[in-house]
């Protein structure tokens, strides 16, 4: 298949962006998103140019780095896929696709489809951690968790820290994400110990790196590609409000 491709191409962090139109040719329709990318950066040094930055690493569905917008949607037009297992059969012959860097103020970019998301390893360094002692593994039945629990924390605990929510975000919040993080813990009997502080600190960094504040619009969960749920929201809500009044 033939695609036009337009690319945000910026060179650094104070330089104008722009988008750029490529045409690549002869891509397999069992080709991933990203492997499109390769193909057409092979393309561009054989030509001399500067081939697109763009983040990735495992390109199973896991790791959370390949971050980008796809005509408009972040990790594109497929639910519940990050980019580099997104392939190209979901695109016609002839398509002009849209490729841009995420867009929020606390998601700077670094150059072309590549940002800064350290915001997000401030917000897990102010409370993303348990004081529990480490050790050998318990045995699994010695600590009794209701099942409920269990695959509640579980749920949360599948946030990729992509970064897709902030993206979709039209208020550019981190809440989700932040709310993810929070519940995985603080649904463990490990995380009690510090379940105020954890809100209270994560929330304040979430605050302190220019995240935009949340009011329920829910495009959030729509492009999260493990389905984080918006409920986990309303959890870490009531979460605050307890270890506030705890506080004072």
């Amino acid at each position: 298949m033939d695609i036009k491709v337009r690319v945000w191409r910026q060179a650094g962090p104070a330089a104008d962006g722009k988008m750029v139109t490529y045409d690549v040719k002869d891509i397999s329709a069992d080709a991933s998103f990203l492997e499109m990318l390769d193909v057409l950066n092979e393309q561009l040094i054989l030509d001399g140019d500067d081939p697109i930055a763009f983040d990735h690493d495992c390109r199973e569905g896991i790791c959370g780095m390949c971050s980008m917008v796809i005509d408009g949607t972040p990790h594109g037009p497929e639910r519940a896929t990050t980019t580099c297992q997104l392939h190209m059969r979901h695109f016609n012959d002839g398509d002009v696709i849209d490729v841009e860097p995420w867009r929020a103020a606390a998601f700077p970019v670094v150059k072309d489809l590549v940002v800064d998301r350290t915001a997000f390893d401030r917000i897990i360094q102010a409370g993303g951690y348990i004081s529990a002692p480490t050790g050998t593994a318990p045995d699994a039945h010695a600590m009794p968790i209701p099942k409920k629990d269990a695959d509640a924390a579980f749920e949360a605990a599948t946030c990729i820290g992509c970064g897709a929510c902030v993206a979709a975000c039209p208020n550019g919040s981190a809440m989700l994400f932040t709310a993810a993080k929070v519940a995985h813990l603080g649904l463990m009997p490990q995380g009690q110990p510090e379940r105020d502080t954890r809100v209270l600190d994560m929330l304040q960094a979430q605050d302190d790196a220019g995240f935009g504040g949340c009011t329920n619009m829910g495009e959030c969960t729509t492009v999260c590609p493990k389905g984080i749920p918006l409920t986990l929201i309303g959890r870490l809500n009531s979460d605050y409000r307890k270890a506030v009044t705890r506080k004072s």
